[in-house]
């Protein structure tokens, strides 16, 4: 997706909190997510080569209230489900990992297979760069874990929680607690 897919608000030139440099682009756009509704979708990125700083979230508009859900990962089809994680957003996946909300967490729209291929990613990290051999051994069992779920070989529940409610997972087979 690109700026020109919706209107986009741009500050350029601003001032980076990290490397204190006057290069800092700023973003916000609205945009409506079908069954979720409308949010403000914002981030910032510095432009320093030597910095990198980023940050993004997303806010819903309408206040929705705390939110939970669950939803069961059963099928290669489910990796398509969208995804709506707020930065005050935790995902759990049971035996696998939680995805904690803090000061350095980011909201995104992503989708099922997202999520599974950020958590994938850090762990093939900690398999390929490990120096014990049972943290090693741990990792490439939880790939493995990993790619059965994604292929629909395997079945798992995953937890989605967000105190504000800017978050969900957009799909009838989502169960609200």
């Amino acid at each position: 997706m690109t700026d020109n897919d919706f209107n986009v608000e741009i500050l350029e030139g601003e001032r980076c909190p990290f490397c204190l440099k006057n290069t800092l682009t700023l973003r916000q756009a609205e945009r409506d997510i079908p069954y979720f509704g409308n949010v403000v979708l914002f981030s910032m990125d510095c432009q320093n080569d030597g910095c990198g700083y980023h940050v993004s979230d997303l806010e819903s508009v309408e206040d929705k209230g705390k939110v939970k859900c669950q939803f069961t990962i059963d099928s290669e089809d489910d990796m398509k489900v969208r995804v709506v994680k707020s930065s005050t957003a935790k995902i759990t996946i049971p035996r696998i990992t939680t995805i904690e909300p803090g000061e350095n967490s980011s909201g995104y729209v992503t989708n099922i297979e997202g999520i599974l291929s950020r958590v994938k990613k850090q762990v093939e990290d900690v398999r390929d760069n490990s120096d014990d051999p049972a943290e090693k051994k741990k990792a490439k069992n939880l790939v493995k874990k990993l790619t059965k779920i994604m292929w629909g070989q395997e079945s798992i529940t995953i937890t989605l929680e967000d105190p504000k409610g800017n978050s969900g997972i957009i799909s009838e087979k989502t169960v609200f607690k």
